[in-house]
């Protein structure tokens, strides 16, 4: 009688084989470069406002460089994008942090509430001072909107709104026993994001005003051609 052949083992997977670079896990910072130069296409009116908003999702939600990659494939000027990493020692800036995602409102009841370095803002926000405070500084923001409506109630309390000077500023609101008080701006550069500003003020202040000296570095208003 012939004696059966062991059973083989399982074929091994080879741990140290190298993983393709489309399949590497995508960094905080791969997916920030990538929302960036989607910012710099809808600015230069190559994507609409529903590619953006659709890519940017995408960008954020991707877990590898092979998601990452078809986002910019068709936009000419980002056809060199890379995610190799630059060796230890060379040269040029260091990376900036991951912008943070924050909650589209801000409350502030008898307390104070401050917002403020590198943050997400997308085309709406809401700030609510009731016997208190808010600061919504957006002169380290990362843009995601080429508008921004900003409204505020402040009812003994307080709103105080800083932007980059290099963007338009508009707005006004109703003062009862109250300020609102916006100095309004209109930006040189027409691709440049506009932050418009409304609301009420009840025993209470709203002041919005360009902060001198901070200029808007996340979003890139090259014209074409140049």
């Amino acid at each position: 009688m012939t004696k059966p052949e062991p059973a083989r083992p399982p074929a091994r997977t080879d741990i140290s084989a190298p993983v393709a670079e489309a399949d590497l896990r995508a960094s905080d910072a791969d997916r920030e470069r990538v929302a960036d130069l989607l910012r710099d296409a809808y600015a230069e009116g190559r994507l609409n406002v529903d590619e953006h908003a659709e890519r940017i999702e995408a960008a954020y939600a991707a877990r590898t460089l092979g998601e990452l990659a078809p986002l910019t494939r068709d936009l000419p000027a980002h056809r060199s994008i890379s995610f190799e990493k630059p060796p230890v020692g060379a040269g040029g800036p260091a990376p900036l942090p991951p912008a943070r995602q924050e909650s589209p409102s801000m409350v502030a009841i008898f307390g104070g509430a401050s917002r403020r370095g590198r943050w997400r803002v997308g085309s709406h926000l809401r700030a609510v001072a009731v016997f208190g405070g808010v600061e919504i500084d957006l002169t380290d923001a990362v843009f995601e909107s080429p508008e921004v409506v900003i409204e505020v109630i402040a009812v003994f309390g307080g709103v105080e709104i800083k932007v980059p000077e290099n963007v338009s500023l508009h707005g006004g609101g109703v003062g009862i026993f109250g300020g609102f008080d916006v100095k309004e701006q209109t930006a040189a550069d027409p691709y440049a994001p506009v932050v418009r500003v409304r609301g009420t003020a009840v025993f209470g202040g709203c002041e919005a005003k360009p902060r001198k000296g901070k200029k808007l570095k996340e979003w890139v208003r090259k014209q074409l051609g140049t």
